[in-house]
This record gives structure tokens, sequence and C-alpha cells, in this order.
């Protein structure tokens, strides 16, 4: 069996996965997140690893299984996040920098975009994770030895004793600070942002055993370790779109780490050691299930996100009502850090259900504008992700994008794809079973009338931009 951990951005979720990818124990637990000002956003991670403690002990009591019975730990994480602490202490600086955070937007419109874009495949977009490095050292006394980590190296630390101090491919393709050509530290990149090579991690494949650690009394190896959105591309097996805080379309591309192609990013795709290195295409959109979540926490228009569909549901159309979310500014394919939200075509009858259904609308919008800046054409989109429980998001998909969409039976495709990298990596199996979607949805929209709903939501976001 196989403990996954998916330490995500609003809560961590793990999952007891057996060797026929079957679900025996799982368990969820929300993070809290902090925002000390506007455009911040921070995380507390000493309330990440006891989310993690304790959503992992609760997995495993409701699998009625015993630690000892693990073959191995897979973790994956949201990226981007970033965590200093103490080498000697092992405490941390300070809170966490989460990727929302827009405190470096500043910092970031000062950098060689070019070359960044040459060098990481990536763009300068406080989203990234270097400036975020960078203003934490300026914002630290120096005091003792420091290392950096994403949420990946902070849980194998914390799982470690300090002993192991480590990064993913997958993660470290995301920092600024690494060459996407060799999948290292790149010396040129960390003279930019004035980061000492002591701080960093090793890192290391997505697929093999990082060291053996100790979990509620047992010795388990770590054998996996990814950031969510490959894993959840390692377990498509091909595009994908993973639909949680935010939506993050991914497509693999094999060996080609040349710059991505206007309004995308090219990232590092999960492998084994044994494997010649993965690239991926990447769309990343900011405010996608965060959006519904602020209608329900910040606006009270929800009791539930749950009953967002049926509130969509019950209008016959979406009124000329459109939301721009840019509550974090916007991602892929326009990369505007300072834009901020917008709704569009209010009126007297405007009510609560047309501000959900526009918010639910514009998950399927943003994810069209990814597809478009694609190079290839998509004949069929696998989707997971909390929101895939979504129907009428779901069906809107389809219809907007003319594709069958698929949705798998198990919907933490993360997590599942944090069990299959670990259990490769310690022989669980060769060939993992390939279990068929467990939701489809055909286009049953005219093409015509989805097209009109879009040029709608184009002037929309003119009017943002």
């Amino acid at each position: 069996m196989i403990l996954a951990i998916d330490q995500g951005t609003t809560g961590t979720t793990c999952l007891v996965v057996d060797a026929a990818l079957g679900v025996r124990g799982r368990a969820y637990a929300e993070l809290p997140q902090h925002f000390p000002a506007p455009g911040r956003v921070e995380h507390d991670p000493e309330e990440i690893w006891a989310g993690v403690l304790a959503t992992a002990e609760a997995a495993l009591r409701e699998a009625g299984a015993r630690p000892q019975q693990l073959d191995a730990i897979g973790i994956t994480n949201q990226r981007e996040t970033t965590l200093l602490w103490d080498r000697h202490t092992g405490r941390p600086v300070g809170n966490a920098i989460v990727w929302q955070d827009r405190r470096t937007a500043d910092r970031c419109r000062d950098l060689p975009a070019a070359r960044l874009r040459e060098l990481t495949g990536l763009i300068s977009d406080p989203y990234f994770l270097a400036t975020k490095l960078e203003w934490l050292l300026a914002a630290t006394e120096p005091a003792g030895s420091l290392a950096f980590g994403t949420v990946d190296s902070w849980l194998v630390w914390k799982l470690s004793g300090g002993r192991m101090h480590v990064t993913d491919e997958t993660n470290a393709s995301r920092t600024l600070l690494v060459s996407l050509a060799t999948l290292d530290w790149d010396d040129e990149l960390l003279g930019l942002f004035g980061v000492e090579r002591e701080l960093l991690p090793t890192i290391v494949p997505s697929s093999g055993v990082v060291c053996e650690v100790d979990l509620l009394g047992a010795t388990v190896p770590v054998a996996g370790l990814a950031g969510d959105q490959q894993a959840a591309l390692h377990a498509a097996g091909g595009a994908k779109a993973t639909y949680g805080t935010g939506a993050f379309v991914l497509a693999p591309t094999g060996g080609d780490c040349s710059p991505p192609p206007h309004g995308l990013l090219r990232t590092a795709a999960a492998r084994s050691a044994a494997q010649p290195p993965e690239y991926a295409l990447e769309g990343s959109v900011f405010v996608t299930g965060a959006a519904v979540q602020w209608l329900r926490d910040g606006l009270g228009l929800l009791a539930d996100a749950g009953e967002s569909s049926a509130v969509a549901e019950s209008l016959s159309d979406n009124g000329g009502v459109y939301f721009v979310p840019a509550l974090a500014g916007l991602g892929s394919p326009h990369w505007l850090p300072e834009a901020r939200g917008l709704v569009t075509g209010i009126t007297g009858g405007t009510h609560r259900a047309h501000l959900v259904r526009a918010a639910l609308e514009a998950t399927a919008y943003q994810t069209r504008d990814v597809l478009e800046a694609m190079p290839d054409t998509f004949h069929r989109l696998r989707a997971d992700g909390g929101q895939t429980a979504n129907r009428f998001l779901m069906q809107f998909l389809a219809d907007l994008l003319g594709i069958r969409v698929e949705v798998p039976a198990e919907r933490e495709q993360t997590a599942l794809g944090a069990a299959l990298l670990a259990g490769t990596a310690v022989g669980l199996w060769e060939e993992p079973p390939q279990p068929p979607p467990d939701a489809v949805y055909e286009p049953a929209a005219e093409r015509g009338e989805a097209e009109r709903l879009y040029a709608g939501w184009r002037e929309a976001l003119r009017r943002t931009l």
C-alpha cells in the first residue's frame, strides 16, 4: 500500500492506495490561509506539517491499516509556495509565501524577461518562486544556517528529522533558479536573485527512493515527489486540466525544452532516474474554485460550494453577466499580476444565481483561453480535481470547447499521481491499471451559441485588460 500525501493550497488530502489503485482510506483537513495585507497570501509551515500528520493518521485509520503495512510514501504539493527555515533548530523563520502572493510584482517588472524565458521556460511573474525567496532573504535577520524549500522539501525535512534536504525536478523547475535544459541550479540565475547554493535543496527525479523516514512509529521510504500539476499529468497519461483553487492545463511534449509559445509555460514533467528528462506545456489559471470559495466566504452567496451547480442550473442562461475572477491577477495566457476582478452585465434583474453561474462559466472560458494558446488541437480533455464534481461546470466546459470531457472516478488525481510515482519506484507495479472514466460529457450546445457566449467573455476580459 502507498500513502499519498497531497498538500494543497486550501487543505491537505491523504489517500491510502492499494496495488489495484483502489483508495482504501482518505482524509482531508483544511489549511488556514493568512492575508496580512492586500495582495499577500501566507501559510504557517507548522500548520502545514500538523495537517499532514493528522490526515495521514486519519487516512490509515479509515483504511484499517497500520503504518508498518505501507510500502512507500508519495508526496505532491502546491507549487511555488516558498519556505525558509533554520537548519539547526528546524524552525521556520516566518510564514511561507504562497504561490498566489503578489507582493513582488514591482520587482518582476525589472527582471530580464526574455532571458528568464529562454533559460527556465517561465515568465517574469510573482507567481514563480525566486522573487519570493529574494524577499524573504531581505526580510530575514542573518542568523544561523538557513534552508530554503518548497512544500515537498519542508515535508521531507520534517519526516526525516532534518536529515534530508531535497526537492524534485518538477518543483525545482518552477523556481526561476533552474535551467530547464540541465534541470539543475543555474549560476546565472542564482546571481540574478542573490541566492547562495548553500540554501538550496538537492534536486532529485520524481520517482525513486529518496530516504527512509519515521511516520507514526514506522520506517517507510519516501519514493515519489512531484508538484501537484505534474503529478496529475502523470496520472492522466496525456493532456489534462486540474480544477481546484485554480485551473492548470498541461500537455506532455516529450524531450522538447525549447522556449514555450506566447502565453504558456514549459515545465519539467515527472520521471524516474532511469528515464530521460520529460517536459510539458502548461497554462496556469490562478482563480477558478477560489472564485466559488470567495462567493461563499467573502460575499455569503453560498452556504456550501457544492450547491453552486444547482444554483447555476436554476437559470436558463447567464443573463449577460460575466465575472472575470482576477482576484490574484491573471495568469495564462495574459500574465497580468496587476489585473483585478470585474463583473459586467449587471442589471436590476441580476441576483445571486447570476453571479454563481458567472463564476462557474469563467472557469470554462479561462480554460478555452489556454487551449487556444496551445499549438496542438485537442479532441478530448481529461479533467480532474474537486470542481469536476460540478455537473453544470463540466457540461458547460464540453459545450464551450466543443470536445469530449472525461472525468475519472477518483477526483484526486494529484494524490493518485504521487501514489503511482512512489509505487513504481518500489516495484509495486510495472504497468499500473488504467481505470475507465467515471463520467463523460459530450458537447450538446450549438456552436453558434457557444461562440456567442465566448465573445461576451472576451469583451469582459478586454475591459479588465
